[in-house]
């Protein structure tokens, strides 16, 4: 019997929701040994049931292992939060498996939860992975982690909204790209590179400000909508002109950050072709390719996938700014496109635009507006 146990857990959907598949799997805390390890296909499902799933499964096979002392490591702030009781659980599909988790902590003397990025929980990603490859032939899910897939609970779509047939109230994202910096001008990779706003980019950004703060719906009762940006300089300036026309705050979310494009930072795209010709080729065609020493465009859509369901849990129904670049306000207009990978390559996002999504519970999408920069003319 091992007393002190790490659980890595994870999850993940294919769509959103879509196929869906979690991965645990329970170390011993003090050697690293791997004890158990769990996987199964969900069917279709979202990447938070999947999540949870995950959780839930780390957890059994840890009390079979008769663990009392447990720490679980999750790439999933909303999991991770909502189970350390920082943050409510509001989506109805969410309650149920949040309360079966927390059930099964009361097994042991001790749990504790803690974030980590998604590059430190390889293991558990690659065994949701492997499930959601293995497909229905795979490993099938226990009744209890599948009960609340969304898709299954409720089919039929009564009194649709529009023409669109959605129901619920939708999340709505005004995604607003970062104004002009140096790099932007001499039309270099800028990817994590944290350089600041240009004058005229500061201008760009007080021009999209005024627009948001003649727009409707983004102060309600007196408080202003969350402004949530990427971490990075140019992305903060921009919010914070933002914040300071609507009287709010704003929130960092590490998932909206911009691609990191590696080795080729700071180049010009002529340079980089230049040093690296045929591996450029493949790159732009191909989307699971990482620049060298980079991130791959597949991989920034996995994580502001999951940034956006994380947001949805926490905000759900609200209006929300979010402030960050062109690949993640393209993978999440991608998403409510339900498009391909190719959009990324055919959709043009100006400096300080505009752009609008609204997500719905039921899974449905409605895209309201794209690259609207008439706030700076």
């Amino acid at each position: 019997m091992t007393d002190h146990v790490l659980i890595e857990a994870d999850g993940g959907s294919r769509g959103n929701p879509g196929p869906a598949g979690y991965g645990a799997v329970v170390k011993d805390a003090a050697t690293g040994e791997v004890l158990a390890e769990r996987k199964a296909f969900l069917g279709i499902a979202t990447n938070n049931v999947a999540e949870y799933s995950g959780l839930i499964a780390g957890l059994t096979a840890a009390a079979e292992l008769g663990a009392s002392t447990v720490d679980v490591r999750m790439d999933s702030k909303l999991v991770v939060e909502q189970m350390s009781g920082r943050w409510k659980v509001k989506h109805p599909s969410m309650q149920p498996l949040a309360a079966e988790a927390k059930e099964l902590a009361t097994r042991f003397s001790r749990v504790r939860y803690e974030w980590i990025p998604r590059a430190e929980n390889s293991h558990a990603d690659g065994l949701a992975n492997e499930a959601m490859d293995a497909g229905p032939d795979g490993d099938k899910a226990p009744k209890a982690a599948k009960a609340e897939n969304p898709k299954t609970v409720k089919q039929d779509r009564i009194s649709p909204v529009g023409w669109t047939g959605a129901t619920g109230t939708p999340t709505k994202l005004l995604l607003v790209r970062h104004g002009q910096t140096a790099m932007s001008v001499e039309k270099r990779y800028s990817g994590r590179g944290d350089v600041p706003l240009t004058e005229h980019g500061k201008q760009q950004a007080a021009a999209a400000a005024k627009r948001l703060g003649s727009m409707e719906g983004l102060i309600v009762d007196g408080e202003a909508a969350p402004i949530i940006a990427s971490p990075l300089i140019r992305t903060q300036q921009t919010a914070q002109a933002i914040a300071d026309a609507l009287g709010g705050r704003v929130e960092t979310h590490p998932g909206l950050i911009e691609t990191d494009f590696g080795d080729w930072e700071g180049l010009t795209f002529k340079e980089a072709m230049d040093r690296d010709p045929e591996f450029q080729t493949n790159w732009l065609s191909d989307t699971s390719i990482a620049a060298p020493g980079g991130e791959s465009f597949d991989g920034v859509h996995r994580r502001v996938r999951k940034a956006r369901d994380e947001l949805i849990a926490q905000y759900g129904g609200r209006t929300l700014v979010l402030v960050s670049h062109v690949t993640p306000i393209k993978a999440l207009l991608r998403m409510g496109l339900d498009a391909g990978p190719s959009l990324l390559f055919r959709l043009h996002l100006d400096l300080a635009s505009l752009s609008i999504v609204e997500f719905y519970p039921d899974g449905n999408a409605s895209v309201r507006l794209v690259n609207d920069i008439s706030h700076l003319s």
